[in-house]
């Protein structure tokens, strides 16, 4: 692999090098080349090409239940908060000032009103501009018509996803077979609350992250107390446009990972959604946990682990199991992608062979190729969106012009989000890329 300081743009043909080895079938594929795991332009490129045009969880429901609840949060650089407003809806905006680029919010809470710390200027919980301090002096400067840019919101399955892209398909039709299965098999999730966060800073590609997380190959070798709580025999993997999952019986006989003599539930799933959202249901009560995979460079990894439970106290066999988890299970985990990483930083790795079992079963790799398969798209989906918008508009043909209107047909779903018109105060396409006064107060402000 190459190590140098290469900044040019990704283009087709370095995604054509980083999947030379991969295949349609996964018993005959192998994986992409690790320059893609170790250097600043293939995470920069990510950034833009995944991150910014796919749904990125946020949080629990619970967090946005009430008129006011606020929660902010950060996709690909850009900073964002969730609002619930006061019809109820889930509504999302860049949390930018349009006044001076200040970000409007910070944290979480509930507020009457969006209140930038840095001039005042104030927005209802809709977006749109209520006050602007010493400002009716100002030429051509009308309030009415000004709004916080809005993000695409959507609740799922319990919890809250935010996305970028404003042509992007809702989630609930790209994913609708993952929320029937987490309602079938998890349906007391959106009442559970949260009890515990843990959080990790893995030195190591989000890639090699998710890639642990898709395949139970390594399990035997590396987690004996895992395989003594799951049964391997009935271990599966399968996978479904944007996400996959891997249910198997466990829990059901004595383990030397954590006690289960009084769990309810006696299954373990584990379910991910492209990019970067895994959610896990263990052993125990009513339970289900969180893992957010976030990029922070070439080789870091941000990550944290939210258990939400029945109560916000985690009981004896609870607090076990988080112990469990945080003590064994993770640190196995980090010292696996800790060495891939330094292994894919040396000269003698480019790219290695995936093993797949073609009955689907859990000493397999294929959810791997899986996600792999839907990286190499996203890559040449966004170098392909880059290549259009090189040409200058005069010099298009009228075809062309129609084909970056075209729908998607990939699994990712979505219109090429260059194509869309710009609206103000609306969802806008992407191009390249706290207060709680009362509206009452916010009105009775000096505006002059």
């Amino acid at each position: 692999m190459t190590l140098g300081a290469n900044t040019a743009p990704i283009t087709p043909a370095d995604v054509d090098r980083v999947g030379a080895d991969h295949t349609a079938d996964p018993a005959a594929a192998g994986t992409l080349h690790a320059e893609a795991y170790t250097t600043q332009r293939w995470y920069d490129f990510e950034q833009s090409a995944i991150f910014a045009r796919s749904w990125q969880w946020v949080c629990h429901r619970e967090k946005l239940a009430e008129a006011g609840d606020y929660v902010t949060t950060t996709v690909a650089g850009v900073p964002v908060v969730v609002v619930r407003d006061g019809d109820g809806e889930l509504r999302a905006f860049y949390n930018v000032c349009k006044h001076r680029a200040h970000e409007v919010v910070s944290g979480e809470g509930s507020t009457g009103t969006l209140r930038c710390p840095y001039h005042g200027w104030t927005y209802d919980l809709d977006g749109s501009l209520l006050a602007a301090r010493h400002t009716k002096q100002l030429v051509d400067f009308d309030p009415s018509g000004i709004c916080l840019d809005a993000v695409q919101a959507e609740e799922f399955a319990g919890f809250v996803f935010v996305n970028l892209d404003p042509a992007a398909e809702p989630l609930r039709l790209q994913a609708s077979g993952l929320a029937s299965e987490i309602a079938t098999k998890a349906p007391d999730i959106a009442d559970l609350t949260l009890a515990r966060r843990l959080t990790y800073d893995i030195a190591s590609n989000w890639k090699n992250v998710v890639e642990n997380y898709l395949e139970c190959y390594h399990c035997h070798v590396a987690h004996k107390d895992f395989v003594s709580l799951v049964d391997m025999s009935t271990y599966r993997i399968t996978t479904h446009g944007i996400y996959s999952s891997q249910p198997a019986a466990a829990g059901r006989s004595a383990n030397s990972a954590y006690d289960v003599a009084d769990a309810a539930v006696r299954i373990h799933e584990a379910w991910w959604l492209w990019p970067n959202t895994c959610l896990m249901r263990y052993p125990g009560r009513g339970n289900a946990m969180m893992m957010h995979v976030i990029p922070a460079g070439p080789d870091r990894t941000l990550e944290t682990y939210d258990f939400y439970l029945e109560d916000a106290e985690p009981n004896a066999a609870e607090a076990e199991a988080i112990r469990y988890i945080d003590e064994v299970l993770q640190p196995e985990d980090v010292g696996l992608v800790e060495s891939v990483q330094r292994g894919m930083r040396t000269p003698a790795f480019t790219s290695g062979r995936l093993v797949c079992d073609p009955a689907g079963g859990g000493v397999s790799e294929h959810g791997v190729h899986h996600f792999q398969s839907l990286l190499l798209e996203a890559y040449r989906r966004h170098t392909s969106i880059a290549e259009r918008s090189e040409v200058p508009a005069s010099g298009r043909a009228g075809g062309d012009r129609a084909a970056g209107r075209e729908e998607s047909t990939t699994a990712l779903g979505g219109r090429d989000a260059l194509s869309a018109p710009a609206r103000p105060g609306r969802l806008e396409p992407i191009v390249g890329f706290s207060s709680a006064l009362t509206t009452t107060e916010v009105l009775d402000e000096d505006r002059g």
